[in-house]
């Protein structure tokens, strides 16, 4: 068969098992190092990595604090909590996310309420202020996949309403608007360093601020409700044991040591692939904005839009995992379409409609995941070939 031939046809596959993609985490002899470090001292929970950890984060994303936790779902929890958020408010937060984005809000006791997205796959702006009502407390944008949302647009709408932005910043380590880091272009930000993010400890979270009074009510909802320079038995808040170890943060730190030439990997093969892909009919790249001064690629988003294309996106998905690409069609569904989102009596989920996010849901939405941008030239080649291959086929789909 030719190599023109789709491999599902009995053709070659572009891509062979013999040529791996690069696999994630990455570690060396650091991370055993400061494990061995830490496993060999008197105590694996107050000590100096954690310290070490957040004066080096907020200095990576220009902060002034940086507050530590176990997990990015519990870090938006905290903030929701530290900013009073509770029972008969109501948080904007997009559907095409991590559940936790919402369920945090849920958590709380609040509502969370979906607003759609535009063609960068973060809160559509422009639909934010229909959105607001007098039970409105924070607007929680996402920068999906390290594509940073549209700040000034979120601030000046949360500005005259006189209620703070929260960046769900869970997929940008890294990332800059203008100029200024990720996390601190609103009230507050938070990350993840879940197995699947760009900078990864197993778990972990952390929360950056600039405001010193906010940072301080974080860190006493993450410990217990303790308050800093007050004894230990001494609770001054309802708070939560949401700490991160010693070990997290040795890795953390060993992570950060790489973080930038990770991202300037990243940054110059999805150069490479937008380049390549960007004439393809019926292919749509996620919107980019010259605000965007770095982007930490988390996930390569495409959009099919099937009858430019000329096939169905599962054809697609099949056909390049075929020839060894393995693309994923991202989240089955809207949150909102979620089975415990239809069974709430707290809000009518049943009739919420974001037609951007069901389409992306249903059949347009595809992302290759950040691990297989830290690849060569030769593999966004490939990639790219593998794409023009299918599109040369899509007739026979």
């Amino acid at each position: 068969m030719s190599t023109s031939t789709l491999a599902l046809h009995g053709g070659t596959a572009v891509r062979s098992s013999d040529k791996p993609w690069p696999v994630w985490p990455r570690y060396d002899d650091r991370e055993e190092k400061a494990l061995l470090e830490v496993l060999h001292r008197d105590s694996w929970l107050f000590g100096t990595k954690t310290t070490e950890f957040e004066e080096a984060y907020a200095a990576f994303q220009g902060a002034k604090y940086c507050i530590s936790c176990n997990s990015g779902t519990a870090a938006g929890e905290i903030i929701l909590q530290a900013l009073g958020i509770g029972a008969g408010d109501e948080v904007l937060v997009p559907p095409y996310t991590f559940i936790a984005t919402a369920s945090a809000v849920l958590r709380v006791g609040a509502t969370p309420i979906f607003v759609d997205l535009d063609d960068s796959w973060c809160m559509d702006a422009e639909l934010v202020e229909a959105a607001i009502t007098p039970r409105t407390k924070a607007i929680m944008p996402v920068h999906f996949g390290g594509r940073v949302c549209d700040m000034d647009k979120m601030n000046e709408v949360a500005m005259r309403h006189g209620i703070p932005v929260i960046e769900d910043a869970c997929h940008s380590w890294g990332g800059r608007w203008k100029d200024q880091g990720t996390g601190t272009l609103g009230a507050c930000g938070f990350f993840s360093f879940q197995a699947s993010k760009n900078i990864t400890a197993g778990e972990g979270g952390g929360i950056v601020t600039n405001d010193e009074a906010l940072a301080e009510q974080i860190r006493s909802v993450s410990n217990c409700g303790r308050k800093t320079g007050e004894p230990w038995y001494y609770h001054v808040n309802v708070g939560s044991n949401a700490r991160l170890s010693e070990f997290q943060a040795a890795i953390l730190l060993c992570q950060l040591e790489r973080a930038e030439e990770h991202m300037q990997i990243r940054i110059d093969n999805a150069a490479i692939l937008n380049r390549g892909l960007a004439g393809i009919e019926g292919l749509h790249l996620q919107r980019d904005s010259s605000n965007i001064t770095r982007r930490a690629w988390h996930l390569y988003c495409l959009r099919l839009d099937e009858a430019a294309f000329g096939c169905s996106r599962e054809a697609f998905v099949n056909a390049a995992v075929a020839e060894g690409l393995p693309i994923a069609s991202g989240y089955p569904m809207p949150i909102y379409k979620q089975p415990v989102f239809q069974e709430l009596s707290c809000y009518d989920y049943k009739n919420v409609s974001c037609p951007f996010t069901e389409d992306l849901c249903e059949k347009s939405g595809m992302w290759l995941l950040h691990q297989y941008l830290l690849g060569d030239a030769s593999d966004m080649e490939d990639i790219i070939a593998i794409i023009g291959k299918i599109k040369a086929n899509a007739s026979k789909l």
